[in-house]
Formats: structure tokens, C-alpha cells, sequence
């Protein structure tokens, strides 16, 4: 497959462009700093800002889907979700975040006391992301929500998947960037979360 992915140098980005190259997918890595970019066997590293909307939709073009993997509150979702419009790809996978998953119906974990000040902003930022993904009818999109503590580990392969509430375990909520990022590429070879966010964790 032809995958175009935004935000592949970051800690997410990365562990995804590993994983799509691991599994022998054609993938145009884009950032800001495309020496930042692994050299892998089947990438073609390109610079690219999401601030502009009009190179990124020639970036974009001619992929049969698109991942990003940005900071939430340094991009606007509205402008991402028309270049992948435009681009004419048809569908779009998304990076989450955990702070808009339920702890209880009608509970976010965002709006809980213990939620640290520090990640509120792009958490909610996360949230309007995804609320902006609900209402668009053209694209084939995807939301993937991590788990509280998303962190540098181990390729497992093992996890759990759910929808719009936090998974737990004793000890927290967790997922590593590597297991998330096989949860991805299973969801992008497998679509089985059409127009949906879900979630994956330990």
C-alpha cells in the first residue's frame, strides 16, 4: 500500500514508519526536518509543514491512505482533513489522544481533577480533533487513542482493543509507541474502525 505519513520523525511517527516499512508498504515520510527521518527500506523521506495546506495536498496525492502523527495543538484539523480531501485520498488515519476517552459514561478523562495541568491543552485540542472527524462524511477516516501512559518500550504484538473508554489494568492504563503503532497498521490493513475512534492498551 502507499501510505503517506505525516509527523514521521516524531515519537509516534517513528515507531509507525518502522512498523509500515517492516511490513513492505511504499511510505512517504513527511516532516518539518526530513533528516530526522529513518532511512528505511521503503521510504522516501519529504519536507512538508502542516501549516501549508497547499503543498501538503501534493504531498498527500496519489496515496492510498494517509496517517498523521502531529501535535494536536500546533495543527487545525479542519485545514489537515481539506488537504486530505483534496489530495483525493481516500482515507485517513489518526494519531489520538487519551484525554478524550470515557472513565465513566459521559466522563472524559481530560475533565477529571487528577488530569495533569501540564496536558490539558493539547489533550483538548485532541478532543476537538475528533470531534471535527465525526462530522465529515467523505473520508474513510480513523481515530486511534492510546492508553494514559503512552511510552518508549517493547514490540509485543499483545494488547487489548476498545472503543471510547479507557482500558485499565492493574497498575494503569499503558500501551507502548511500538505495540500502538501494530495496532495501526493492523487497523490500516485490516479496517475494521470505519468513521470510528477506538483504542488499544495493555
Amino acid at each position: 500500500m502507499k501510505v503517506a505519513l505525516i509527523g514521521a520523525s516524531g515519537q509516534a511517527g517513528s515507531r509507525l514508519l518502522a512498523e509500515l516499512s517492516r511490513r513492505g508498504h511504499a511510505v512517504t515520510a513527511i516532516a518539518r526536518a526530513p533528516s530526522r527521518i529513518a532511512t528505511l527500506p521503503g521510504v522516501t523521506a519529504r519536507a512538508g509543514d502542516v501549516a501549508d495546506q497547499g503543498a501538503l495536498v501534493g504531498l498527500l496525492a496519489g496515496h492510498d491512505a494517509v496517517i498523521s502523527a502531529v501535535h494536536f495543538s500546533g495543527s487545525d484539523p479542519r485545514a489537515l482533513v481539506e488537504a486530505v480531501r483534496a489530495a483525493g485520498v481516500p482515507r485517513y488515519l489518526v494519531v489520538g489522544g487519551a484525554g478524550s476517552l470515557e472513565i465513566a459514561p459521559g466522563v472524559r478523562l481530560v475533565d477529571t481533577p487528577e488530569f495533569p495541568a501540564a496536558y490539558k491543552a493539547e489533550a483538548l485540542a485532541g478532543a476537538a480533533f475528533l470531534d471535527v472527524l465525526r462530522g465529515e462524511r467523505e473520508i474513510d477516516w480513523t481515530f486511534l487513542s492510546p492508553s494514559a501512559h503512552f511510552f518508549p518500550g517493547e514490540r509485543t504484538g499483545r494488547f487489548r482493543l476498545g472503543g471510547d473508554s479507557l482500558l485499565t489494568q492493574e497498575g494503569g492504563s499503558s500501551i507502548s509507541f511500538e505495540d500502538f503503532a501494530v495496532a495501526m497498521v493492523d487497523e490500516l490493513e485490516r479496517p475494521e474502525h470505519s468513521r470510528k475512534r477506538f483504542t488499544v492498551g495493555y
